[in-house]
């Protein structure tokens, strides 16, 4: 498969083609440098999931719409074969397992958060819900100031057009998965 680096340079020049949005006009929307545009644009750079996050809330399009790469009808989806993006040092890892696609309003994922991993996103465009099954672990969301527990085989939904935390307090590893459900 594509390095991811290639897809999200591919993704993002087409985006920008298609609104025709001059790179200067990407950086004002987005808060990212004009310099760091271009670097993801030509592929010289690995953005971080921050910097995707940013880029996707800026031109008001989903975050994996930023990462997909063409989908056979009916694919197995291989965890070991998914290249995944990281933050905190690499505490954070989520794998894009079902990318954002015009005819649907979600996108999913995979998450894993070592002990002590953090994230803090930002507020995603209005409307926006993840949908968040804890598989192993015990995960810590920070919602707005609302704190939640939630514990292995359960489930939580939350507005995340708010800032919100992940973060993994315990000694476990955790797993979740995660759906992002985009309103039309």
């Amino acid at each position: 498969m594509e390095e991811i680096h290639l897809i999200i340079a591919k993704n993002l020049k087409s985006f920008q083609e298609s609104k025709k949005l001059s790179l200067e006009r990407v950086a004002e929307l987005t808060g990212v440098s004009k310099t760091m545009i271009g670097q993801i644009e030509r592929g010289e750079s690995s953005p971080t999931i921050t910097t995707i996050w940013k880029i996707a809330n800026g031109l008001k399009m989903s975050f994996s719409s930023l990462i997909k790469y063409q989908q056979p009808d009916t694919k197995v989806v291989l965890q070991n074969e998914i290249q995944p993006l990281t933050e905190d040092n690499g505490k954070y890892r989520v794998f894009p397992t079902f990318p954002f696609e015009d005819d649907r309003r979600f996108e999913m994922y995979a998450v894993e958060i070592d002990q002590g991993g953090l994230l803090t996103a930002d507020a995603h465009r209005e409307g926006t819900e993840e949908f968040i099954t804890v598989f192993a672990g015990e995960l810590t969301l920070r919602v707005q100031d609302n704190e939640f527990t939630v514990k292995s085989g359960d489930s939580i939904r939350f507005k995340a057009d708010r800032p919100h935390t992940y973060h993994n307090a315990g000694e476990a590893l955790i797993r979740l998965s995660m759906v992002i459900y985009y309103p039309a």
